[in-house]
């Protein structure tokens, strides 16, 4: 087991690893139930569908900037018990409302904000533990390992959450996830290991919450490399859900999909997700670091058009080829981003990094899916699709000409920021990041 990696050794790591799969598995449900239930069990438009996925993203609009800032000051392992135990309540609500007949769409809505939030300052939190809960040179194992599970929920969950809404109602499935998020707590309260937190630092104490948001800001802005990581991904992801906001709606009530099928498409797609997974790090020492980021976002475009090119006769086939080819390349690309953006930050502004970078890369994601719900309204789901797989083919530019691209190697961890530097609100430039 040792040959796989010194993770495997790492109890407190095993942990995470553990309570996020499991939690991963539980999400599957809700990722298709949740839509489901407004589409079959409250008849809601296809707007009103993509409205639900734009009210679940628009936190991190909202709060990712001061989310960060407090992941940075508070101990970010209770911050990720915290986020689980509020999700599994709020999602165990839905269940309860519909078997009393009252769930409406204003429910989903309230679920989907609030627990929004929490799962702003839990991804957030989750991305700033790591480098804290393991060596700096396992960073890229450890996401590694993280997304084979992830991988491997996305694969199982669809087919088991299609059978599951066929078998108790989506509104009743939903109760698995809640569950889910109640084991992932149980494992992360189990974790041993204490991180050192910026908030016991005198200097971070003084501080205000606006100038420490303004360091993380320049931090990212100020970095060529993390500027055209968070154009690429936020361009991918505005556009990947003007068509995922309503390709629900397009696979029931177009395409005449049953769950079960809307499932099997998802399972079998996902297989992507755990090839990348265990294919990244290979293809990153083959490839070098900047062309395997390269070649990962080229994939996304030619994906996203198989979707309206789906025939109606017999769509499966094409859905099922672009949910693989987009699994594969968003996995390979998300482990090499996130693995290089979390090495070259000092520890100190893990936190305000990951939190300005979840706001650029997915601030876009409830604008997408707003667009998505009109486009459909105005001119028909079909004619959204194209809008949004025709976009999706051009987010890999800004990779293509950033310096990225010469990038052969994870580069050496950065040393933390002068005191003095910090203080005085120097951008990001006066630290190396080359390698």
């Amino acid at each position: 087991m040792a040959r796989l990696g010194g993770l495997w050794r790492h109890a407190d790591f095993l942990k995470l690893w553990t309570g996020q799969s499991i939690s991963e598995l539980g999400s599957q449900v809700s990722l298709l139930a949740l839509p489901l239930t407004a589409v079959l069990g409250l008849h809601a438009s296809a707007f009103q569908v993509a409205a639900l996925s734009t009210v679940e993203f628009l936190p991190f609009i909202l709060f990712t900037l001061p989310a960060g800032v407090l992941v940075d000051r508070l101990p970010r392992r209770m911050i990720l018990i915290v986020g689980d135990a509020g999700r599994a309540l709020l999602l165990a609500t839905i269940p309860i409302v519909y078997s009393s007949g009252g769930l409406t769409i204003w429910q989903l809505y309230a679920v989907g904000f609030v627990g929004g939030i929490l799962t702003v300052f839990f991804d957030v939190a989750y991305q700033s533990y790591l480098p804290s809960l393991v060596e700096r040179d396992k960073l890229v194992e450890g996401n590694s390992k993280l997304q084979v599970t992830v991988s491997a929920a996305q694969i199982l969950g669809p087919g088991m959450a299609g059978a599951l809404i066929g078998w108790l109602t989506a509104p009743d499935a939903i109760a698995v996830d809640a569950v889910s998020f109640v084991a992932s707590a149980c494992f992360v309260v189990a974790i041993r290991k204490r991180e050192r937190s910026a908030s016991h630092a005198a200097d971070e104490e003084r501080r205000r919450m606006k100038e420490d948001m303004l360091e993380g800001l320049r931090w990212v802005f100020g970095n060529a490399y993390l500027r055209a990581q968070a154009a690429c991904t936020g361009s991918s992801n505005f556009f990947g859900n003007v068509i995922y906001a309503i390709l629900i709606v397009y696979a029931v009530r177009v395409l005449h999909l049953s769950p079960a099928k809307i499932g099997l498409v998802f399972s079998l797609g996902n297989a992507g997700f755990l090839l990348g997974a265990l294919l990244a790090n290979r293809i990153g020492r083959l490839l070098g670091v900047g062309r395997t980021t390269l070649l990962a976002a080229l994939i996304f475009g030619p994906a996203m058009l198989l979707v309206p090119l789906a025939p109606r006769s017999n769509p499966l086939p094409f859905l099922i080829a672009s949910q693989m080819l987009a699994s594969f390349g968003g996995v390979v690309y998300n482990i090499t981003q996130v693995s290089f953006r979390q090495t070259i930050t000092p520890e100190r502004l893990q936190g305000r990094m990951n939190s300005v970078m979840r706001l650029l890369v997915w601030g876009t994601i409830p604008l997408g899916s707003l667009l998505g719900g009109a486009l459909a309204t105005t001119f028909g789901l079909r004619e959204a699709l194209w809008i949004g797989a025709v976009g999706s083919t051009f987010t890999f530019l800004p990779i293509l000409l950033s310096p990225i691209v010469a990038l052969k190697e994870m580069p050496e961890p950065v040393e933390e920021p002068l005191a003095a530097a910090a203080e005085a609100g120097l951008p990001p430039s006066t630290v190396s990041v080359d390698a």
